[in-house]
């Protein structure tokens, strides 16, 4: 019988995982560049969706100061959104200082063989990370995650509660690993009212996006103005939130994805 791919892959989610690359990694902490290393290793905790950085501790120009040991711990699913601190493997945490700057428990060692040598840092603690020249932001991109954007001629129709918000025949589709298709409209095609934010947020894989407000709903639309070029094809487009409003494509009513990715993935990967 066939395995799917996405299955195959998650047979390993609830075990510590690692990918060396040959990329030249730089960190920097209190204006000093603490690690400039070619010989990174991207590290996913168990349970954990997206990687960070381990580099070899000959490679670290930073003070550690040990934080005591660590037992395997946490929530059955770590999100981003869960911090560096919380470890779903055993090993010992360490304080960083560099530049007159101490992070606290931003330095990890998995009591683990083939990591021994190495030391993972949690990169929000960082000022700036880099890979090769260019500056990178939120976290490492996963090798095997994808961004594929597809302009299309899908009759795509937005609606909240019955009120037209956009109608477009040339939509971009936006197909992301483990993530609903997200469709991405020229701005002539909105016929909503759209009010700008100030939030901002940072996709590693996109880039930066701004938001807008629309009616009574804040910070439901947004926009990479200047994407990255994995994502260039929706450069100036929007997007609606679609788990807050009707999305009809070519006549059919989708599913609001609503809290279904984490679901999906909680269920798929046999985490509560």
């Amino acid at each position: 019988m066939s395995t799917r791919m996405r299955d195959a892959m998650g047979q390993h989610f609830k075990e510590l995982r690692h990918e060396p690359t040959e990329k030249r990694v730089r960190a920097t902490l209190g204006g000093q560049t603490i690690v400039d290393t070619t010989s990174p290793v991207l590290v996913w905790e168990p349970r954990r969706i997206v990687p960070t950085y381990a580099v070899p501790a000959a490679d670290l120009r930073a003070s550690l100061v040990s934080a005591g040991a660590v037992e395997a711990g946490g929530p059955g699913f770590l999100h981003p959104g869960i911090p560096f601190s919380t470890h779903s493997t055993a090993g010992e945490a360490f304080d960083v200082s560099a530049g007159g700057q101490t992070r606290e428990k931003a330095a990890f060692r998995p009591t683990d063989a083939d990591l021994r040598d190495h030391v993972v840092l949690d990169f929000d603690a960082m000022d700036q990370w880099f890979e090769e020249d260019e500056e990178i932001h939120a976290h490492p991109r996963d090798p095997y995650h994808r961004v594929d954007a597809r302009a299309s001629s899908r009759h795509v129709r937005i609606e909240d509660g019955g009120r037209l918000l956009a109608e477009t025949t040339r939509p971009v589709l936006v197909f992301e690993t483990n993530l609903p298709v997200r469709f991405y409209l020229p701005r002539e095609d909105v016929v909503a009212e759209l009010t700008a934010s100030d939030q901002v947020s940072y996709c590693p894989y996109k880039g930066q996006a701004s938001y807008w407000s629309t009616g009574d709903r804040a910070n439901v639309v947004w926009s990479y103005l200047d994407p990255l070029p994995d994502a260039a094809g929706i450069g100036g487009l929007v997007a609606f939130y679609d788990d807050l409003f009707d999305v009809t494509v070519d006549g059919k009513l989708r599913d609001r994805p609503g809290g279904a990715v984490v679901r999906s993935l909680r269920e798929e990967f046999g985490v509560s």
